[in-house]
């Protein structure tokens, strides 16, 4: 495997060699690294700026990208790995950023972040959020706990909701349907009246799916399961006077459906409801030099489950109905103190709790954690640097401090080479602490991140070329322990983890044509609290690249192809009965996606997906199903 990582940094950087004369010669003015972002520093800087890897997946990508939910998208993304994005329609994924575990990774929306207080790890299941109702997407990787706090270990995806631009409002629909007798329908008004800007979406999904549980023995008997989502969306702006202003967003959806009982196992009884209800209100104040920022929300997910009893579960009934709550608070202030100093202060407070009613009644639980952290940035024409420190206190584990040194040098104007050293703070979840498998005792997990890296505009606005090197260790990292009687589990405390990799990306932008090829790698390795060392991480493959070409044929027209190879990963089978693991490998496989588009009027626009188009076989996870070759086709119409 050393030997793969060295041979595609060595053809990457061949690429680099052959196109420096013609990057000599390159004297346009440098757009990509002068794009403005907020993600990377919770303030608006260029890109040249930051000594951070920052992916923008752009509002044109998503317009091409209709066919898709949000975690077949973000899939498609160079270091990311949404394992369980092709299964079937209601099954969670999970999002593995550079490596780091499922968790470790911060969902924002529109800046405030969301959480589900009730899950195993915390994370958002991100199959709630509808694809139309975002304008583009900003990503971070690499360590943000200093700014962010403790669930941006390995990264911060912030999604950005569709938001008023101009005076007037504007109405739209769009309808489609496809394979698996998928239907989907969605509406949005959007628009200002004098200083306030609204936008309004509304967005129904229908599919009758497919098998989600792998039938190995071959009756083809197994259920359909289906999934039915329903979601809306406001976001409001007001411009109070021209130095206050307020904003707001509101996103509900509820999901319904049916589930198999596990792995190889069909259910035809088992149900499934969720609410997720996500709400936010922010005020502004522009200072002279900078602005001070108050945010509010709360996030809300219900999650009910009622499986009747038949063979599958062993003519055992299963209800259960779970609560996650938690409540962010936060003030955050931005100022230029002088022409070469930056700051980022700010202070937070987050409250997590959960209520669970059903087959295993658990007690309520909840806990909170308060922090204040403060970043200096000091910037020049060629040196930038960031210094920031954390300081956490948790209301079970107290006190924590973590901080972020990131340097970095931008050379003639179009050559960026950075580095940094992060720690990060992650304390076990209420699910990981009470439930069923739970275990007060746990220890948080700690983590120091070691980054570097470059990104070069070759030719302005045309060529570039990135590369981020990572290495992460973490102390007490949380694992589940299999155990041979009931509960046959309990999350446990590991001595550590080590991971490591790298990922490369180059992008073309040439006349009406648009593609980009990359690669990633990582490999990490676990220490159990009895000192036995794995070596792999479940789910995640070692190699990953891809390629993506978009070509506007004409001025109405344009096609797209994208191509991912995933390498062979990790994954565990439980023995009927005695539940105990057996480590496997699952193959790797390659997918091979296609877009249309065709502006019809300047009104009307019709589009189709072909996903799988070679129809490979291939297992995410190791006893589900995942989709072979299918289709999706649809129009958009602006009413006015």
């Amino acid at each position: 495997m050393k030997k793969n990582y060295v041979n595609v940094v060595a053809s990457l950087g061949l690429v680099q060699l052959a196109l420096l004369n013609i990057a000599a010669h390159a004297q346009e003015k440098n757009r990509a690294l002068d794009t403005v972002v907020v993600t990377a520093t919770r303030s608006p800087k260029k890109l040249s700026e930051t000594g951070r890897v920052v992916t923008i997946i752009s509002a044109e990508q998503i317009s091409r990208s209709q066919g898709k939910s949000l975690p077949e998208l973000l899939n498609t993304v160079p270091g990311i790995i949404f394992s369980g994005a092709n299964n079937a329609p209601g099954i969670s994924s999970d999002v593995y950023v550079n490596g780091a575990s499922t968790g470790n990774t911060l969902i924002l929306v529109d800046g405030f972040p969301v959480n589900n207080a009730s899950s195993i790890d915390g994370s958002y299941d991100l199959n709630a959020f509808p694809l139309d109702q975002i304008d583009h997407i900003e990503i971070l990787k690499g360590s943000g706990s200093t700014l962010y706090g403790s669930d941006a270990v390995a990264g911060v995806i912030n999604i950005i909701t569709k938001h008023a631009q101009k005076q007037g409002l504007k109405a739209s629909v769009q309808l489609s349907g496809g394979s698996y007798n998928t239907f989907k329908e969605s509406a949005g008004v959007t628009g200002t009246l004098k200083n306030t800007g609204i936008a309004v979406n509304l967005s129904n999904t229908d599919s009758r799916g497919f098998p989600a549980a792998t039938d190995t023995i071959g009756k083809g008997n197994f259920r359909n399961d289906d999934f039915h989502q329903r979601s809306a969306s406001v976001n409001v702006n007001q411009r109070v006077t021209d130095k206050f202003s307020l904003n707001g967003n509101l996103q509900t959806t509820y999901n319904k459906g049916h589930l198999p009982y596990g792995a190889f196992i069909d259910d035809k009884n088992y149900t499934y409801n969720n609410t997720f209800l996500f709400a936010g209100i922010g005020a502004k104040m522009a200072l002279k030099k900078g602005d001070l920022k108050f945010n509010l929300s709360q996030n809300n997910v219900w999650n009910n489950y009622n499986d009747l009893p038949n063979n599958a579960n062993f003519n055992t009934p299963y209800h259960e109905k779970i609560k996650g709550r938690i409540t962010n608070a936060e003030a955050i202030f931005n100022y230029g103190l002088n022409k070469y100093l930056d700051i980022t202060s700010g202070a937070d407070f987050k409250y997590s709790g959960t209520d669970e009613i059903g087959t295993d009644t658990l007690p309520s639980k909840n806990n909170n954690i308060t922090s204040v952290y403060t970043s200096i940035f000091f910037k020049s024409d060629m040196f930038h640097l960031e210094l920031g420190g954390r300081y956490n206190y948790h209301s079970k584990y107290g006190n924590n401090w973590t901080y972020t040194i990131n340097p970095s040098v931008l050379l003639a104007g179009q050559f960026k080479l950075f580095a940094a050293v992060a720690t990060a703070f992650k304390a076990p979840t209420l699910y990981q602490l009470s439930s069923l498998y739970g275990n007060g005792s746990l220890k948080p997990e700690t983590t120091t991140s070691y980054e570097a890296g470059f990104d070069w505009n070759i030719i302005s606005n045309a060529l570039s070329f990135n590369t981020l090197f990572y290495k992460r260790d973490t102390k007490d990292v949380i694992y589940f322990k299999n155990l041979p009687d009931y509960p046959f589990g309990i999350y446990e405390n590991g001595a550590f983890e080590h991971d490591k990799g790298f990922e490369s990306t180059l992008t073309l932008k040439l006349g009406q044509v648009s593609a980009s090829v990359y690669a990633a790698y990582v490999t990490g390795s676990q220490t159990d609290a009895s000192g036995v060392r794995t070596d792999g991480l479940i789910r995640r493959p070692k190699n990953t690249y891809g390629a993506n070409i978009n070509y506007q044929v004409l001025k109405e027209l344009a096609f797209g192809l994208n191509y991912k190879y995933t390498g062979g990963r990790a994954d565990t089978k439980f023995a009927p009965v005695t539940y105990v693991p057996t480590p496997v490998t699952l193959k790797q496989y390659s997918l091979v996606d296609g877009h249309i588009q065709y502006q019809a009027t300047n009104r009307l626009q019709l589009f189709g997906d072909l996903n799988n188009i070679l129809n490979a076989k291939y297992t995410d996870w190791l006893g589900y199903n995942t989709r072979g070759i299918n289709f999706t086709a649809g129009l958009k119409y602006q009413i006015n």
